[in-house]
């Protein structure tokens, strides 16, 4: 399931369409359009530019959408139980935690919390969050193990012909694969600026 809130590329939308073609899944694409509209400030909505940078720089909380995942989160339990299905899984990671207060373990778990208790009596849907604790890192290993084609996925917030390597999704997509020792096939705009923006942050 993917949601169209007015975000300002379609990118990332299409690549989520090619991947339920591969994995002969169904896909459903959610018009949160005239929400998202409400949903005003961020650069991922507004003609605002996209910071360039790691995530740790303040500027990026500027791509913040308020609410976001806890509004998708709740579309997404409603049609899992309309279902009968068991369970949500969304992949929210470790490294949003300090910008995106809606990826921590706390929000996680007490919305889950919440949505037991919304469907009490009705459905039994619980929330899967695999990668919560873990890192981009993390993520890349996983997606090797599962022989992911990594060229086929989309971080970048600007929406280029190629990911434009400048943005917080592209340098910290570029550093997971450095740190996980992973070859990175994406092709970047600026492959390099990465190394750039974590001069003055410790890459262990």
């Amino acid at each position: 399931m993917s949601f169209d809130y007015g975000q300002r590329h379609r990118k990332e939308l299409d690549y989520a369409a090619a991947c339920a073609t591969r994995l002969n899944v169904p896909h459903h694409i959610i018009d949160m359009r005239p929400i998202g509209a409400e949903l005003s400030g961020s650069a991922l909505t507004d003609d605002i530019d996209v910071p360039d940078g790691h995530y740790a720089e303040e500027t990026m909380k500027v791509t913040v959408v308020p609410n976001r995942n806890a509004i998708m989160l709740t579309i997404a339990y409603g049609v899992a139980a309309a279902n009968g299905d068991d369970a949500v899984a969304t992949a929210v990671h470790g490294g949003d935690h300090f910008i995106y207060p809606d990826c921590r373990p706390s929000f996680t778990d007490t919305f889950d919390k919440m949505q037991r208790e919304a469907l009490d009596g009705y459905a039994n849907v619980s929330l899967v969050t695999p990668f919560v604790h873990k890192s981009k890192a993390d993520i890349v290993i996983a997606g090797a193990d599962a022989n992911t084609p990594f060229e086929q996925t989309w971080s970048c917030y600007k929406g280029g012909v190629h990911q434009c390597g400048r943005c917080g999704t592209c340098v910290e997509r570029r550093e997971a694969f450095y740190l996980a020792g992973v070859n990175d096939p994406t092709i970047y705009e600026d492959p390099d600026f990465w190394r750039v923006a974590t001069d003055t942050k410790e890459i262990t």
